[in-house]
């Protein structure tokens, strides 16, 4: 199986397959799926949320994916901060890209990596291992992650625990669709600022 047929496979349908299928592990799998999209950012992190949300029910759904998701995070951000200034990883310090964002994270902190997270179309692999070099502290980053995938996972779940009702009730697909628009447009506006304040701070260091 090459990469694009493993991407075609992950549907939502497939994805409830799965998640049934063993039903018997109970919430591991719901945890695991999140997780495992920390270190394979090309995984469907929204359609496990969805899946997730509509197999579990809304609160344990959104307590499984947040938990997952949160502890994917940990994982990349130790490894990074482990084993970020060995040699192999060396080239990453050295993209300039890398370099400017790491500066300002470090500044800013908390901010930054808790706005990044809030939203499901940003980078938040790149967020996790940019912050694992940074010297930005363990416990700043680990409540930036809480809270901000609180506030993206929980969106998420509301949308995708009763999928029926987005076909039976139009007023509420139009609402999840200005929603998951609104968040898309301010998570992009964000990130262009971002870039921006990363360009200027660096112009004028």
């Amino acid at each position: 199986m090459d990469f694009e047929m493993l991407k075609e496979w992950f549907t939502m349908e497939n994805i409830m397959k799965l998640i049934n299928e063993y039903r018997s592990f109970g919430p591991l799998p719901g945890i695991l799926l999140p997780m495992l999209e920390a270190f394979f950012p090309f995984l469907p992190l929204v359609l496990f949320v969805m899946a997730n949300a509509s197999a579990f029910g809304l609160w344990l759904g959104f307590l499984f994916s947040w938990m997952g998701a949160c502890v994917g995070a940990l994982l990349v951000f130790l490894f990074f901060r482990r084993f970020g200034q060995q040699k192999i990883l060396q080239f990453l310090h050295r993209h300039p890209s890398v370099e400017k964002l790491m500066k300002w994270v470090e500044h800013h902190g908390f901010g930054p990596i808790f706005l990044l997270l809030c939203f499901p179309f940003t980078p938040s692999a790149v967020v996790n291992i940019v912050a694992g070099l940074s010297n930005v502290s363990i416990g700043q980053y680990l409540l930036a992650v809480v809270a901000g995938k609180m506030v993206m996972i929980f969106t998420i779940s509301f949308v995708g625990y009763d999928l029926n009702a987005l076909v039976t009730q139009p007023v509420r697909t139009i609402i999840v669709t200005f929603i998951i628009f609104l968040l898309w447009y301010v998570g992009k506006r964000i990130e262009v600022r971002l870039n921006k304040s990363v360009k200027r701070e660096h112009s004028g260091g």
